[in-house]
């Protein structure tokens, strides 16, 4: 067992590489999406708000699985050709940017209105009253659910593979074809998720301690 370990480990190394690197990517790009749409969601004029809303509902109603194949597979019948590597970031960074949006507009709809009106009384203007009023109060609110969002982010990067895209779950099974023993390497990897994993719940945690918050 410990053989094949020491076999599959610089496989696995080049494989978590990437797995690395996709979440990475969705996560910041779905972020920067997410923020600046669940913001046209909560302030925008109505047609935004319509269209940002129906982008949401409609994105996360749909399974991940099937987005990353109708992107994959879908996009070149209306002459959009990706290769795979970009076709599974785009699919899980349009999941997760749905997911996102909402993140905000609940962090942002628990301020109080009160605040707001009170910003404007004293003649901050917009920007002013989401800079040092709302988005301060909001991020507190917005960062638990957000970091466990990235923690599905990763577990969900293992659908890449399905792309034939040579991540941490390909280079198992590739590993896998050639020694032929499956257990030990799908627990190697199980323990590899898992401290990832782990590791974003306890930095999760310190980061909800260190911006915690009194409800009234």
């Amino acid at each position: 067992m410990l053989g094949q370990i020491a076999y599959a480990l610089p496989f696995l190394a080049q494989g978590f590489a990437v797995t690395l690197w996709v979440s990475l990517l969705v996560v910041v790009l779905s972020l920067v999406a997410g923020v600046m749409m669940g913001v046209g969601l909560v302030y925008g004029p109505a047609p935004l708000r319509w269209a940002v809303r129906i982008f949401s509902d409609t994105i996360r109603g749909i399974p991940i699985l099937v987005l990353i194949f109708f992107v994959y597979y879908g996009l070149p019948a209306v002459g959009i050709h990706l290769e795979s590597f970009w076709a599974a970031v785009l699919a899980l960074t349009l999941f997760k940017t749905a997911q996102v949006i909402e993140y905000l507009r609940g962090a942002v709809g628990s301020i109080p209105k009160g605040q707001s009106e009170a910003a404007m009384a004293i003649g901050l203007t917009f920007r002013q009253r989401l800079a040092y009023v709302v988005f301060p109060q909001a991020f507190r609110r917005f960062l638990p659910p957000w970091i466990n969002g990235v923690t599905d982010a990763v577990k969900g990067s293992a659908l890449v593979s399905l792309l034939g895209i040579t991540d941490l779950m390909h280079a198992i099974n590739q590993v896998i074809g050639r020694t032929y023993e499956a257990m030990p390497l799908y627990i190697l990897g199980a323990v590899i998720y898992f401290a990832v994993n782990y590791a974003l719940s306890l930095a999760s945690r310190r980061l909800e301690q260190r911006f915690s918050f009194i409800r009234e």
